[in-house]
């Protein structure tokens, strides 16, 4: 599929500079203003722009555009009712970062209000405003700017060397050979249960895409940097140059379940993969979904539609029987004999100094992660 490119450049972004200082503006959040690049940069393709009202009926019902085409998260610009005042549909609205520099220009075909008790419940399962989904929607504006966009200035981002857009990171996968690539969402520092996952999916394709998301993240999460730190340590260490890519997804993390393990599937397809890892309980957050909810849900789906083929794994831990990672596909023993780790539970031994198995972290990033908890505990005091 051919990207959407909606990013002017030459005279046609000279003009708009100049005319976009005359247009009415809103301030976006952080949030919208990465997805008004990546709908701009062709990684929220076929999307050309924030969701008109029937695009975001037929998302929610159907988890399809109008169109036909394959999508199950709302792409919406929320504002308040005074701010939707100000504006008239057919008007050119300038999208402006918080320090004011213009971004994007919005062509306003639509402007109207939703029902957030809705769309929470059609996408992620629930009005339980504990869901960090769930909450930010609430917090939304009442009215909500549909149409297309077109990006003028790009937005600055915490780590540059590996902010790549889909077309980079294609035009990369042709010149590596690569003809087949599995994409690997994460929002957590990688342990060996992802390296083994990641390199189960290597015995089958040509090349991986080790594809963070860096963007809004819950309390409680690991920061980015960390993260990427993570990942330049474990792929630099133990993996072959030839068969990685690293590179970030600037967007905000939803927390929806399945419908976001849909939709960060389709993002990754944008991005040039072929295949897309989905794990267990992919984009969950407490207990709001099954642990094998995002593996079902391709299933609605007819095959070949969404154009990327999932690759579903289990929870991997390592077996003392075995002596080896594992997941129950594969492992006859009771679960005493497994050490399985979960990011609350490292976190927890690394703050009491309590030893954890090399078999479930890499001793680098237990040194790093104990660094990171350290230093926060230290500062909470």
């Amino acid at each position: 599929m051919e990207l959407v490119n909606r990013v002017l450049t030459g005279q046609k972004r000279e003009k708009a500079l100049e005319e976009v200082k005359e247009y009415p503006s809103v301030v976006a959040s952080a949030e919208m203003i990465m997805d008004a690049e990546l709908i701009a940069t062709g990684g929220y393709t076929p999307i050309d722009g924030f969701l008109t009202r029937e695009d975001l009926e037929s998302v929610l019902e159907n988890m399809h555009l109008s169109n036909g085409s394959p999508w199950t998260i709302p792409i919406v610009l929320p504002v308040n009712e005074k701010t939707a005042g100000e504006f008239k549909e057919g008007d050119d609205v300038a999208l402006l970062d918080n320090t004011k520099n213009p971004i994007a220009v919005l062509h306003l075909k639509e402007k109207f209000t939703y029902d957030k008790k809705r769309v929470a419940q059609k996408v992620f399962r629930t009005t339980d405003e504990e869901h960090p989904g769930v909450a930010t929607v609430y917090g939304w504006g009442d009215f909500l700017l549909g149409g297309e966009i077109d990006l003028v200035n790009r937005p600055k981002h915490p780590f540059e060397r590996y902010h790549l857009d889909p077309a980079h990171i294609r035009r990369e996968i042709t010149e590596r050979g690569w003809r087949t690539i599995v994409g690997f969402q994460t929002r957590n520092p990688i342990h060996r249960s992802h390296e083994y996952i990641q390199k189960c999916a290597l015995e089958v394709v040509d090349g991986i895409l080790i594809h963070p998301i860096v963007g809004w993240t819950r309390k409680g999460d690991v920061p980015a940097e960390v993260r990427i730190k993570s990942y330049e340590i474990v792929l630099n260490n133990y993996y072959p140059r030839n068969r990685f890519l690293l590179a970030t997804l600037s967007t905000a993390m939803r927390y929806a379940g399945p419908r976001e393990a849909i939709f960060h599937a389709l993002v990754r397809k944008n991005f040039g993969c072929t295949h897309f890892i989905v794990g267990r309980d992919h984009a969950g957050v407490g207990d709001y979904y099954g642990p094998y909810d995002a593996h079902r849900i391709f299933d609605e789906f007819a095959e070949g539609e969404l154009g990327i083929t999932p690759m579903f794994f289990e929870n991997a831990f390592f077996c003392v029987l075995c002596d080896s990672l594992t997941t129950e596909k594969t492992c006859p023993h009771l679960k005493s004999t497994r050490i399985a780790l979960s990011g609350t539970k490292v976190r927890e031994l690394l703050l009491d100094k309590k030893p954890i198995s090399e078999k479930v972290v890499r001793p680098e990033i237990a040194e790093l992660l104990s660094k990171y908890y350290t230093d926060k505990a230290k500062e909470a005091k």
